[in-house]
């Protein structure tokens, strides 16, 4: 679901931003959980557990709300903070651990977050 006022450069980028944080959710879930406890399924379709689905929905919620989309490079340099504080400190938990990982499980969504397209 995109913003309705977003040209349609915008809208892919914000589609492509949710799935990418989505898959390093997802990937941070199944670094550090177990199989059997990830039974929600992730924005990007992949299997997490109910704290990860937690955290996915967020993520996701707050990429689809962003005011700077169209300008931005990535939510550390915004000017604006959308995360609260302690889902801030937990999105930085997931993007540490997936991260080095994205390459491995998701290397052209790596390379685009890497360049920030």
């Amino acid at each position: 679901m995109s913003r309705a006022e977003d040209t349609p450069a915008i809208a892919k980028r914000r589609e492509r931003e949710k799935r990418t944080i989505s898959q390093m959710v997802a990937i941070y879930c199944a670094g550090n959980h177990p199989a059997d406890s990830r039974t929600e399924t992730s924005y990007a379709g992949e299997s997490v557990c109910l704290d990860c689905k937690t955290i996915d929905d967020y993520c996701v919620l707050r990429t689809d709300r962003c005011r700077q989309m169209d300008t931005k490079t990535s939510c550390e340099e915004c000017p604006y903070h959308c995360y609260a504080p302690a889902e801030r400190e937990r999105i930085r938990a997931v993007m540490r651990y997936a991260g080095p990982r994205m390459i491995k499980h998701h290397p052209i969504a790596a390379v685009r977050h890497l360049l920030k397209k």
